[in-house]
């Protein structure tokens, strides 16, 4: 029993033996050199191997073919260093040409210096100093290096390349020239067969016609297409789009734009935000939506206008805005609601458009509704509402010049000494003027009528209500509110004791203060629907995982 114990264990012990041994990496074999020698005293160990005329140094090691001039090996640590025009050759698929290489037959890892030129059939690389991992079938360099393929040129300070993934990683100052683009990065990722690059740090990108800048991002090379993050930005197209994710296509001439965007127009010096957008360069538009905003300088004053879509259209002179679906605006001095709004900042227009009424709702509306469903503005304290608002500017000067209001034009102002009371004017058409960026004056045509409340100007007790109709009329602002009326046809009324006029006659047909929907702050052109959090990132992106450093590859 305990000799059958004491051979198995023997067998047990050969096979383990056995399978150690199979592990061993083979011996480095000299397959040629013109002559060797020894030098104990300064090479303990190794033997000298040297070329003649006729031969050249030739070692051997699963696969790898080293050439040199001369080479020291050292047969019992299972390494050589070989000098002098070294050629290192496996198979067809890697040819290294270097002044020294030092190998270890144990690791398979080869440390080239001097020159070092790496061929592979997608490939070459230059630089001073190579790691060469066999097994891991990856070559690493710490010196500037430039590497050449079918279509580029990539320099950088440090590389990383994954021969069996034909996969490089490049770290610090890395460049990539191109034909049609030139890339720059603090580290680059790429991937010879599908030409794709990953980018992160501070990145850049400069094609014919655009210019991208970020710190993390993907970038077909090939099609000149990608995804871009952190801090990315977009130079195209006269316009600089910012945005937490971008999406850029060349070919297409197409950019998309999500989350916390901003599309600013250089040339037109304006800017829209918004979380959602795309520019399509060849048709000279671009789309904003999910909290959109746009801001233009009018007066040397910022104005915002917000609706729940944003389309700016045209070529660079003749850009055109169109804002589409609860418009809301907002001046230092104007204030202002519509279904929807035009702008077209070559002839410095600007219309407040209604909502398209049903043939129904045409003939069921109240004058109420009328004046409900119609855009708003305020100018300082007077409120205007009509069919259709239009603001022109100067194009030189950008200064407001005039206004315009056609159909159903109703003004409304809060009268400062009643508590209930408000002046009222109605008509059909208002044409009016601005003066150092401020309401001068206007006119009132076509069925005019009027409540206004007059006040003595000594000791400010009402007059009475003056309740008047006529054909036209003229009205003066001074600090913001109406200031004086005429009458510029034979007016037909009364100035009533405010105790002989019932309430209810106080207001004209069509009246309501609109002050509820007037935005005071940029805040308050959102509303529930715009909500921040409620856009989420739109382009997702997987990045690939983290390989491990640099330093897995040991160096000499």
């Amino acid at each position: 029993m305990k000799s059958s114990l004491c051979i198995s264990a023997v067998l047990i012990a050969h096979f383990f033996l056995g399978a150690l041994l199979a592990q061993e990496s083979k011996i480095i074999q000299i397959r040629q050199a013109g002559g060797s020698t020894q030098d104990q005293e300064r090479f303990p160990d190794a033997n000298i191997l040297f070329k003649s005329d006729e031969k050249r140094v030739l070692l051997y090691h699963e696969g790898a073919l080293i050439e040199s001039d001369q080479a020291y090996f050292y047969k019992k640590k299972n390494y050589f260093k070989a000098i002098g025009d070294v050629i290192f050759t496996q198979g067809d698929s890697l040819r290294m040409t270097c002044k020294t290489i030092e190998y270890k037959g144990k690791t398979k890892t080869a440390y080239a210096q001097g020159n070092v030129y790496l061929v592979r059939p997608d490939m070459t690389l230059r630089t001073e100093v190579l790691n060469l991992d066999r097994i891991n079938e990856k070559a690493f360099y710490n010196t500037p290096g430039v590497i050449v393929d079918s279509t580029s040129t990539l320099t950088s300070n440090q590389g990383l390349y994954f021969m069996d993934e034909k996969k490089y990683r490049f770290i610090s100052d890395v460049t990539i020239k191109n034909p049609d683009y030139l890339v720059n990065s603090e580290r680059l990722d790429y991937f010879t067969e599908s030409n794709e690059a990953y980018l992160y740090g501070n990145s850049r990108i400069k094609g014919e016609t655009y210019t991208v800048l970020c710190e993390r991002g993907f970038y077909d090379m090939e099609r000149e297409k990608g995804i871009f993050k952190k801090n990315a930005t977009l130079f195209y197209d006269n316009k600089i789009i910012q945005g937490d994710s971008l999406y850029f296509e060349s070919d297409r001439n197409y950019a998309a734009a999500t989350k916390n965007i901003s599309i600013i127009d250089t040339l037109n010096n304006s800017i829209i935000t918004g979380h959602y957008g795309e520019i399509f360069k060849e048709r000279d538009s671009a789309i904003i939506t999910r909290r959109a905003m746009a801001i233009n300088i009018i007066d040397q004053d910022s104005l915002f206008i917000h609706a729940d879509t944003l389309v700016a259209t045209g070529p660079k002179e003749k850009r055109i805005l169109r804002a589409y679906y609860d418009v809301r605006i907002l001046k230092s001095d104007i204030r202002g609601r519509s279904d929807s709004l035009f702008l077209d900042e070559s002839i410095g227009l600007i219309k407040l458009l209604k909502k398209p009424l049903t043939k129904e709702q045409e003939q069921v509306f109240t004058a109420q509704d009328f004046t409900k469903n119609n855009p708003v503005m305020w100018f300082d304290k007077s409120q205007m509402t009509g069919d259709e608002i239009q603001l022109l500017s100067n194009t030189q000067t950008r200064k407001l010049d005039s206004l315009k209001i056609d159909g159903k034009v109703f003004i409304i102002e809060k009268d400062t000494l009643s508590d209930n009371g408000y002046q009222q004017i109605k008509g059909g058409l208002l044409r009016g003027a601005f003066k150092e960026s401020k309401l001068d004056n206007i006119v009132i045509t076509k069925n005019t009528e009027m409540v206004y409340y007059l006040y003595n100007d000594e000791d400010f007790q009402l007059i009475g209500i003056d309740k008047t109709t006529c054909s036209a009329l003229k009205m003066s602002f001074w600090d913001g509110q109406i200031d004086d009326i005429t009458f510029l046809v034979s007016p037909n009324g009364n100035v009533y004791p405010e105790d002989k006029l019932p309430e209810n006659d106080r207001t004209l047909k069509g009246f309501i203060w609109r002050i509820a929907e007037r935005p005071e702050t940029i805040e308050d052109l959102f509303d529930e629907n715009d909500k921040e959090e409620q856009f989420p990132e739109i382009l997702k992106f997987q990045y690939p995982e983290k390989e491990a450093s640099f330093r897995q590859i040991p160096e000499k």
